[in-house]
């Protein structure tokens, strides 16, 4: 059978690292997951069981492409309560998971070839998306004295047809204040190229963050239930869009997806309600971070991205190694621990650098710096 070029793509090395972990666990090892960005906590329980109430009334057919009316009328208030800021229903698109989102803006935004930015260290798939859909993904080089986060001259320097921007980052955690989102959103503009915010990861940290709505309408923001709202499993998220791009995502999701899954639409509505449940979720991820940053120095990880927000921690291993891969492949099968490799999410650097997620229980946090903090004392240093 022939194989398009289109798939020839890097793997998401954070899912064979998982998988590793998981053959592992089979094997009858005790495994900690600081690999993956999910949430140890599931839906809040009161969430569920109003699901399991509409699932018996409702066969629970297609919706609209663009989701659920009520769904994006709440998402609406939410911007209001969060921000400030008044974000009309109409603008709104639910979308299966932030991934849809993402495919659904750049098919939307740019034509093939087209320039996109990315500051690297990032999110894997953006890059992987955009090489699939025929566009050039344009790694720029994130400085550290920057918090691994663009400034307005890359921009023109890269000759962009667009920028992505995640604030909280991941794999780094660290945020863009109101005005350097307004300084890049105005540097895009200048240049004609396109603003896509990533914001999945808003509501996890110590400080809020600020939304690119809160400076531009001329920008496309992209959500998700999976983060804040501990909904991975169920894959839905949403995109806020520009009046004149509504339609124009509204023909590309009816002929890609259809539309997102009613329960998984239904159980997000119904869980933005769930406040109390939510607020706790994030206090287990402050006192995570906590823990991390008292324990991961003293198990030999020194240097480090400041983590503002998401529930990660981009830690330099150059002293260590400069081979990540192998370096998460050696704390998994002798520390009993996953972490992911830096290369994830920065081709060139990131063999210098690993990720550890902190989204588990506090017990399994605490439990993997103890291995950590083990193992690290009797390896002996290159």
């Amino acid at each position: 059978m022939r194989n398009s070029s289109r798939g020839d793509v890097d793997p998401f090395i954070v899912m064979d690292v998982l998988d590793a972990a998981r053959r592992h666990e089979a094997a009858g090892r005790s495994i900690v997951h600081m690999e993956i960005g999910q949430p140890g906590t599931g839906a809040p329980r009161a969430a569920l069981d109003r699901l399991a109430k509409d699932m018996q009334d409702d066969a629970l057919g297609y919706t609209v492409a663009l989701g659920r009316p009520e769904l994006r009328e709440r998402i609406s208030r939410h911007y209001r309560d969060w921000y400030g800021v008044d974000v009309p229903p109409e603008r709104i698109v639910v979308t299966a998971g932030a991934s849809g989102a993402f495919l659904l803006a750049f098919s939307a935004l740019f034509d093939t070839d087209a320039r996109v930015g990315l500051a690297e260290p990032c999110y894997p798939s953006y890059r992987q998306i955009l090489k699939a859909l025929g566009m050039q993904p344009v790694g720029i080089a994130a400085e550290f004295e920057n918090r691994f986060q663009p400034v307005p001259a890359d921009i023109a320097a890269n000759r962009l047809d667009g920028l992505i921007v995640a604030s909280p980052a991941n794999p780094t955690g660290t945020m863009l204040t109101k005005s350097e989102i307004a300084a890049l959103a105005e540097a895009c503009q200048a240049a004609g190229a396109a603003l896509v915010s990533d914001e999945i990861y808003h509501g996890v940290g110590t400080d809020a963050p600020a939304s690119a709505l809160q400076v531009t309408d001329q920008v496309v923001v992209i959500n998700s239930f999976s983060k804040y709202f501990s909904m991975t499993g169920w894959r839905v998220g949403w995109m806020v869009v520009p009046d004149d791009m509504v339609r124009q995502v509204e023909r590309l999701a009816q002929n890609m997806f259809i539309c997102a899954a009613n329960a998984s639409q239904r159980l997000a509505f119904h869980t933005m309600d769930c406040d109390d449940d939510l607020r706790d979720y994030a206090r287990g991820y402050d006192e995570n971070r906590r823990l991390m940053l008292e324990g991961l120095p003293k198990a030999g990880f020194t240097r480090f991205a400041p983590p503002d927000g998401a529930f990660y921690i981009y830690a330099d291993v150059s002293e260590l190694t400069d081979d990540s891969l192998s370096f998460s492949t050696e704390l998994l099968d002798n520390a009993g621990v996953a972490v992911t490799p830096g290369l994830d999410f920065d081709p060139v650097r990131g063999g210098k650098w690993v990720r550890f997620s902190y989204a588990g229980s506090t017990r399994h946090i605490a439990e993997g710096l103890r291995r950590l903090t083990d193992y690290m004392s009797r390896r002996s240093r290159p």
